[in-house]
């Protein structure tokens, strides 16, 4: 049987519940890092196929900005933290203050790529760091990297593993707003985990739920 058909909804809880842990730490460092106050959700977890993942970031072919690592230890995956170019830009130009800075622009050594890098390595550790907490799994991420180029041609590294397992990934929307005088400025992004195949069993049995073959 495919390993996906494994998870049950209270998976998903506990794993939106997890992220919204991470979310919590993470918008407290992006406020101290930005200078702003920063909110941070969690508002759904779910399990798609390759297909509709693709299609969350507006089809394979679509540019997209990533940070991606490998869950190493206990478990191992791969996470990537994506977002439309078009929202990276705009989520850099505010923390710059540069209006004309751009991802498509990659020939520019930027300081607003370093940013995103350590935007990342914020979201990615948070996230990782609550999942350990809650497992007490001995979870480690390798040395977060960022990538701009097309969404399929990113993300097809970590679909390598399971693809000959599954045709499905778990998908941890993200929403950050920033609030400040009165403003309200928002970018959606989504964190792509794609975990190997004995790693499920693994995790979910440290979380305290069921998951029987």
């Amino acid at each position: 049987m495919n390993y996906i058909d494994h998870i049950q909804p209270i998976h998903l809880d506990i794993l939106k519940e997890v992220g919204n842990i991470g979310a919590g730490h993470a918008a407290t460092s992006l406020s101290t890092l930005l200078n702003r106050k920063i909110d941070m959700k969690v508002p759904s977890v779910r399990v798609v196929p390759f297909t509709e993942m693709m299609e969350l970031t507006g089809g394979s072919e679509k540019e997209a900005v990533s940070v991606s690592l490998r869950i190493e230890g206990e478990a191992g995956g791969n996470m990537f933290f994506m977002l439309a170019v078009e929202e990276a830009d705009r989520f850099i130009q505010k923390l710059t203050m540069d209006d004309m800075f751009t991802f498509h622009d990659r020939e520019v050594q930027h300081i607003g790529f370093s940013a995103m890098q350590e935007m990342g390595n914020i979201l990615s550790g948070s996230y990782l760091s609550a999942l350990s907490d809650f497992t007490h799994l001995k979870l480690q991420p390798s040395v977060p990297e960022l990538a701009v180029d097309m969404f399929g041609a990113i993300i097809s590294y970590g679909l390598l593993e399971i693809s000959q397992y599954s045709d499905y990934a778990i998908v941890i929307d993200t929403i950050l707003t920033e609030l400040e005088a009165g403003d309200i400025e928002t970018v959606k992004g989504h964190f792509f985990l794609l975990l190997s195949p004995d790693s499920f069993p693994v995790i979910f049995e440290a979380l305290g739920a069921g998951y029987n073959e």
